[in-house]
């Protein structure tokens, strides 16, 4: 990181955007507690990492890329099972998992393997193993990646309820369509640093000959290819 300094405000939808290496994920990895910082500071909710990292574990979602599941239990006992490790048990935790199964159109699915899904359901499945808790602020990667189009409507559509209730989302995501219409403010992360940040129309009308959130990054990014191995 380059001297990064990011406000993010409560119950705000934050769309963290840059290329491969831009420093998306060891930033998300730092606020959620995997990485330790090495310098700088940063508070979540209130609490700051040096005094109080273990409640603001207790006071975040995580919901990863990489599918956090075990494919030979069922949706239901992969979601039991992590609910269980913050702390959720008996009629509550089983009210909280069925209402969230049916609400992502899974309840009739839950006692399948996780190994018979699609790609679309595992999404789904992996979101509300991530939020089973009520976390007050939920960092997302990817979570709309490789999944149909009804699979991604429904799971936008469920984030943004969770924000209308007052959870604030962090959001990484290279689909930038997506990202304009779902996101209420932006940065634009390359290098370490922010390019940019702010409301993507105030963005998009910052930026000459700009006409969607698309060429506003490549107009900071650049074209060049960012591949690695």
């Amino acid at each position: 990181m380059n001297n990064l300094s990011l406000l993010i405000e409560r119950s705000e939808i934050f769309g963290l955007l840059g290329p491969n290496g831009a420093g998306k994920t060891t930033l998300i990895s730092m606020l959620c507690g995997l990485i330790k910082p090495t310098s700088g500071k940063f508070t979540i909710d209130g609490l700051s990492y040096d005094k109080n990292a273990t409640l603001i574990k207790e006071t975040i979602g995580v919901v990863p890329q990489e599918y956090a599941l075990y494919p030979t239990l069922t949706a239901r006992e992969n979601l039991r099972y992590f609910g269980s490790m913050y702390g959720l048990k008996g009629k509550n935790l089983h009210d909280k998992v069925d209402e969230a199964l049916e609400h992502l159109g899974l309840l009739k699915f839950a006692g399948k393997r996780i190994e018979t899904f699609s790609g679309g359901m595992k999404r789904r499945v992996n979101l509300i193993a991530g939020i089973l808790h009520e976390p007050s602020v939920l960092f997302l990667d990817e979570p709309t990646v490789g999944v149909d189009v009804q699979s991604k409507n429904v799971i936008i559509d469920y984030l943004k309820e969770l924000n209308l209730k007052g959870t604030t989302i962090i959001y990484t995501s290279h689909h930038l369509s997506e990202a304009q219409d779902f996101c209420s403010h932006i940065a634009i992360i390359d290098r370490g640093r922010i390019y940019a940040q702010g409301a993507p129309k105030e963005l998009i009308a910052d930026t000459p000959n700009a006409h969607n959130l698309e060429d506003v990054y490549i107009s900071l990014t650049g074209k060049e290819l960012r591949d690695d191995v």
